[in-house]
């Protein structure tokens, strides 16, 4: 998959360094995907959780944060919304982000 916005991720694990082990491996591990619908993501990752049909939330780090994705599995895409604590995801839609 190629990931849209991966320049978020670095920027928010400046701030919470806990987080960059983390980001750094689902950022492997994304990049050498191949998504074609939402179950081939609950095969790779036990902590997602997929809202609709194009979009997914992941726990990061134990649930302390959350990352928001929209993917668009013909084009091969997944395209970073939010990345944040979870009081941070708490005050945010992630159908709409």
């Amino acid at each position: 998959m190629r990931i849209v916005s991966p320049d978020i991720l670095p920027k928010f694990w400046q701030k919470h360094t806990d987080a960059e082990t983390p980001l750094k491996v689902w950022l492997a591990d994304t990049s050498k995907a191949q998504w074609k619908e939402p179950g081939d993501i609950e095969k790779q990752f036990s902590n997602v959780r997929i809202i609709g049909a194009n979009r997914a939330v992941f726990n990061v780090k134990g649930n302390n944060y959350r990352l928001v994705v929209v993917i668009q599995y013909k084009k091969g895409l997944v395209d970073i919304r939010f990345v944040g604590t979870h009081a941070e995801y708490d005050r945010v839609d992630p159908r709409e982000v």
